[in-house]
């Protein structure tokens, strides 16, 4: 359903079938049905009126907003990848934002970055300007396919991976797949999966993921709200959102978590909040203070979690008073953070 829900022009047959039946049923000449028909042929037609906006729109997108960087193939499909600044003596640092949001959300910090060093942004399939793709979205298959879209842009390893949040959990699950092209790792306050698994109980990605899906249907009716549009970019992140529930991760977990160990020697530096700044909504769920004190003892040791993925990690606090969303809060922090591991990791050679 997701991916037939992706396809922007969807919208159009989807409309004659409703106007056609509307029309058989007008056509029966009884009186409650041909009334019946007759609402369901202006319904179609109210329909496909939307649906032709709709793509007549994304067509006008498209072409006042051409993809600033190069679209390379990934298995039948195109993806798109901005890389810019020159990489030296290496390594080349990919960020990846959280949510399924596209590269573009980090632009600020890889535009700081690639001022010193090779910096590539990548919209992974649903997002951005890369195409829809397969169906079902999954992490470990999004993995799979950063590397083919870094390889079909030649880009060359070694690789820094930046990922916050979920796109934290991806650059860790990529890492384990191709050490062999890892240079460090640094995760911005990452997706544990003991959060998804173990937490009390949250319907907030259950709604989050309604919200993508009512969006993409009122897009592929021709009701936007602004640009970025695509029906297919609420549908991917419904889709890889599946996994953040405990029975979806109990699906994909051992293709997707990262384990004790999993990542060997590899530098890994682990940057969080020191306490759960936006996260009162999660404490205010609490029965008593003593439930509110194991919460929140739960969610900040759960953060530390991928430091035992390496025996190289390290642990880096954010600067007071910042939250989840810090790459965006204190952007040159971060840009410093990564930038101190690419020195290191150029005078220690390859």
């Amino acid at each position: 359903m997701l991916a037939l829900l992706s396809r922007d022009w969807i919208g159009v047959p989807v409309a004659v079938l409703v106007a056609g039946a509307g029309g058989g049923l007008a056509g029966a000449g009884k009186g409650g049905v041909t009334a019946l028909g007759a609402l369901a042929m202006a319904v179609g037609v109210l329909v496909a009126v939307g649906s032709v906006r709709h793509v007549v729109l994304l067509a006008r997108e498209r072409r006042e907003n051409p993809p600033p960087g190069r679209l390379v193939g990934v298995g039948g499909h195109r993806m798109h990848v901005l890389a810019e600044g020159e990489a030296g003596s290496g390594p080349t640092v990919v960020w990846m934002p959280g949510g399924h949001a596209p590269g573009a959300d980090f632009l600020g910090l890889h535009t700081m970055l690639s001022a010193r060093a090779r910096s590539v942004l990548v919209d992974r399939f649903g997002s951005g300007w890369s195409d829809v793709g397969t169906f079902p979205r999954t992490t470990a298959g999004e993995a799979d396919e950063l590397w083919a879209a870094l390889e079909g842009a030649r880009e060359q390893a070694p690789f820094v991976l930046v990922g916050h949040s979920f796109g934290g959990l991806l650059v860790a699950n990529a890492a384990r797949r191709r050490p062999d092209l890892v240079a460090g790792l640094v995760l911005l306050d990452p997706t544990p999966p003991e959060v998804v698994a173990f937490a009390p109980r949250s319907r907030q990605i259950a709604r989050m993921r309604r919200g993508l899906l009512l969006a993409a249907v009122r897009q592929l009716f021709g009701v936007h709200r602004g640009p970025g549009n695509r029906a297919g970019q609420g549908c991917a992140a419904a889709s890889v959102f599946a996994e953040l529930s405990p029975a979806g991760l109990a699906r994909v977990g051992w293709e997707t978590v990262v384990y004790d160990g999993d990542l060997g020697d590899l530098p890994l530096v682990l940057v969080i909040p020191r306490d759960l700044i936006g996260g009162e909504a999660v404490l205010s769920g609490a029965r008593d203070t003593a439930e509110a004190e194991r919460i929140s003892r739960f969610y900040l040791r759960s953060r530390v979690r991928y430091l035992s993925a390496s025996t190289a990690s390290r642990l880096v606090h954010t600067p007071e008073g910042t939250g989840h969303d810090f790459p965006h809060e204190v952007p040159s922090f971060v840009v410093g953070v990564v930038g101190d591991l690419v020195r290191e990791l150029r005078a220690t050679g390859p």
